[in-house]
């Protein structure tokens, strides 16, 4: 995944707020929340972060 740093500055959490993180270390790449009660990967798909609750999940 290839997100602009910039971009990663400014992009927060839809249900919280909080600031999102870069999870390219999994299999998928995604987006996750950095909110302690939160806690939301958003799927980034074709480098277009996918920033919906409905379609987050929640890391195990």
């Amino acid at each position: 995944m290839s997100l602009d740093a910039g971009l990663l500055d400014i992009l927060a959490c839809p249900a919280c707020h909080a600031p999102l993180s870069d999870g390219s270390a999994a299999d998928t790449p995604e987006l996750i929340c950095t909110g302690t009660d939160c806690g939301l990967a958003y799927p980034v798909r074709d480098d277009i972060p996918v920033l919906l609750v409905d379609e987050a999940r929640r890391p195990a």
